[in-house]
């Protein structure tokens, strides 16, 4: 388990994040979002035992980051993507990854099942002895993931790990950080891409400076907005909207051509009676739904309200 207890990192005048506190529980992708100069990747590197905090705590498997014995120990049990991927660039895949899990300690034969099993899930296998200066930036992309767990780290903290890679390699990529998810590794991603946190994020933290909102993307969406069904029917008389807005579990009522969009107190037990309603008056109804609101949407209303 991670956990943060007021964790503030100053860089002069300017504070870069404050009083960061949570607990990150073993097991979990837990996303960290926020607008560029938010503290995401400070927050990280904290983490990471790469700078010290300003002020605050944080445990990491009860091992403290700024105890220097404990940060060794906290180093070996993270595999890290930064925001640049710091290859060498004169080496094949294979001994890039080979050269930095010897760094890490990594036994021979472990070190060669570690860099097979990884680059052949990323698709690279193929061409492991291949120079990385050759590589386009999607691939060193994947070589620095496949860095990130050649140790076979307990934690893997990921800055941006879908930056630059295709739809079809960030497709490739998602689904083996969620199969790292069932071996137990807990993951920890900076990331912009919206969509992307909200397929395989557990949880999210939206940043600015500061923690924002901590949760489920779904629950914040719930917390945030009203809930809003939509019932589309074969056609809509003049009368109805007055007549439908007047029902007591009926909080706000528009038509949109065919469209019956209501905000509905309490829709699992007042849908039902709605359905019959209409019904009742004779009207015939083609589809019923409720309105999704997306990550992004949360991130934008969260971000504005906290910018007044």
């Amino acid at each position: 388990m991670i956990t943060c207890e007021g964790l503030t990192k100053t860089f002069g005048s300017i504070t870069a994040i404050q009083d960061f506190t949570l607990e990150i529980p073993d097991g979990c992708i837990f996303g960290l979002l926020g607008p560029n100069g938010s503290g995401k990747t400070t927050t990280m590197r904290m983490l990471s035992c790469l700078i010290q905090p300003t002020s605050g705590k944080a445990l990491i498997d009860s091992y403290d980051i700024h105890d220097k014995t404990d940060a060794q120990k906290i180093r070996g049990m993270i595999g890290l993507l930064p925001e640049v991927p710091g290859l060498y660039e004169t080496l094949g895949a294979y001994k890039n990854l080979d050269f930095y899990g010897q760094f890490y300690g990594v036994p021979k034969q472990k070190r060669d099942e570690s860099i097979k099993r990884t680059l052949t899930n990323l698709g690279l296998w193929d061409r492991r002895n291949e120079p990385v200066g050759g590589f386009s930036k999607g691939m060193k992309q994947k070589i620095a993931i496949a860095r990130a767990l050649t140790h076979d780290p307990k934690y893997i903290f990921l800055d941006e790990p879908t930056a630059s890679l295709d739809p079809a390699a960030a497709k490739l990529v998602r689904e083996y950080i969620l199969e790292l998810k069932k071996r137990g590794n807990t993951i920890l991603i900076n990331t912009h891409n919206l969509s992307e946190a909200e397929r395989i994020c557990d949880t999210v933290a939206l940043l600015k400076n500061k923690i924002v909102k901590v949760g489920h993307p779904k629950e914040l969406a719930r917390g945030l907005f009203a809930r809003t069904i939509s019932i589309t029917l074969q056609k809509i008389p003049s009368s109805l909207l007055p007549e439908i807005s007047s029902l007591r579990y009926i909080s706000e009522a528009q038509v949109n051509g065919n469209q019956l969009i209501l905000r509905i107190r309490n829709p699992e037990e007042n849908n039902p009676q709605v359905i019959t309603w209409l019904i009742q008056k004779g009207l015939q109804v083609q589809f019923v739904s409720e309105e999704e609101y997306s990550l992004e949407d949360v991130y934008l209303k969260l971000i504005e309200e906290e910018g007044q």
